[in-house]
C-alpha cells in the first residue's frame, strides 16, 4: 500500500527545499557579483595607474600616460570636448596593449574616428599599425602635435592625420574603393550630439566585410541605448568587456551579411 503525503506535507517539504535552494542560488549570485566587482575594480585601478597628472597647473594643460613601454605626453585643450582624454580612450588603449595576440596591430591598416587628443592612435601606432587619425578640422592642429611628438622615431609606420566630419564628403575623402581598413577604433564617440545618424553612416562607409570595429562607449543617457539598437541593424555586435564602475562597455563589431571567407 502506497503512502500518499497530504497536500500540507507536500507544501511544507517544497517550501523548505525551495527556501534552501533560493538562498543557495542567491549566495552564488552574490559571490559572482562580488568577484565581478573585484575584477572591475582591479582593471580600473590598473588603467588609472597608467595616468600621471602634473601636480602644478601649467599654461597648457597636459597629462602623461604609460602604454606599450612608452611615456606618452598629451596636450589638452579644456575649451573643447574633443581635446580632452576621456576614460573610454584609456580603456581602449589598455585593451589594445593587453590583447596583442588576439588583436595584433602589426602592419594592420587602422583608422580612428573621433581621435581627439590622439592617445588611442598613438598607442595603435606604437603597436605597429598603419594609423590614420581623424577628427574635425578645428581639432587637427592639437591632434597632429600630440601624434608627432609621441611617435616620431618610435613607430614602425608614421601615422597620418586627416579631417573627417561624420557623414560629409565621405566618397570624396574616403572612397569605398580605397577603404581597406583592418580595424576601426572609436572611443566615446556617442554622447549628446546631433550627429548620431551621420556617425552610423560613417561607420558603414569605412567598413569592408572583414573590418573589425573596436568601440568603447560610456553610457550616460537613453540616447546611447537607442544608438546601440540602431547600430545592431547594420552590424553584428559583441560585448567583450564591461566596467560597471565607469559605466563603460567595450564592443567588437563587424558588418552584417558578410560573405563566408
Amino acid at each position: 500500500m502506497y503512502y500518499l503525503p497530504s497536500f500540507q506535507e507536500i507544501i511544507k517539504k517544497t517550501s523548505v527545499y525551495s527556501h534552501t535552494l533560493v538562498h543557495h542560488l542567491m549566495d552564488l549570485e552574490a559571490q559572482k557579483g562580488d568577484r565581478e566587482d573585484d575584477e572591475d575594480k582591479k582593471v580600473v585601478a590598473e588603467i588609472m595607474a597608467r595616468c600621471f597628472i602634473p601636480p602644478l597647473v601649467t599654461a597648457t594643460p597636459w597629462e602623461e600616460f604609460h602604454f606599450v613601454g612608452h611615456e606618452i605626453r598629451i596636450t589638452e585643450a579644456m575649451d573643447c570636448y574633443g581635446a580632452v582624454v576621456w576614460p573610454s580612450a584609456l580603456v581602449l588603449c589598455y585593451f589594445l596593449e593587453t590583447n596583442i595576440k588576439q588583436y595584433n596591430m602589426i602592419d594592420k591598416n587602422v583608422i580612428e574616428i573621433g581621435a581627439g587628443t590622439g592617445l588611442v592612435s598613438i598607442v595603435a601606432s606604437l603597436l605597429g599599425a598603419y594609423v590614420t587619425a581623424t577628427d574635425l578640422p578645428e581639432l587637427l592642429g592639437n591632434l597632429q602635435y600630440n601624434i608627432s611628438r609621441n611617435t616620431k622615431m618610435k613607430c614602425k609606420h608614421l601615422p597620418q592625420v586627416k579631417e573627417l566630419s561624420w557623414g560629409i564628403a565621405l566618397d570624396k575623402n574616403f572612397p569605398r574603393s580605397s577603404n581597406n581598413f583592418d580595424y576601426i577604433l572609436a572611443a566615446d564617440v556617442v554622447y549628446a550630439h546631433p550627429f548620431l545618424e551621420e556617425l552610423l553612416i560613417t561607420f558603414d562607409h569605412l567598413c569592408k566585410e572583414t573590418t573589425i570595429i573596436l568601440w568603447v562607449m560610456k553610457f550616460r543617457l537613453e540616447k546611447e541605448n537607442k544608438f546601440v539598437d540602431r547600430f545592431k541593424e547594420l552590424f553584428d555586435l559583441e560585448e567583450i568587456s564591461s566596467l560597471p564602475s565607469l559605466n563603460i562597455k567595450l564592443y567588437k563589431a563587424m558588418k552584417k551579411n558578410r560573405r563566408s571567407a
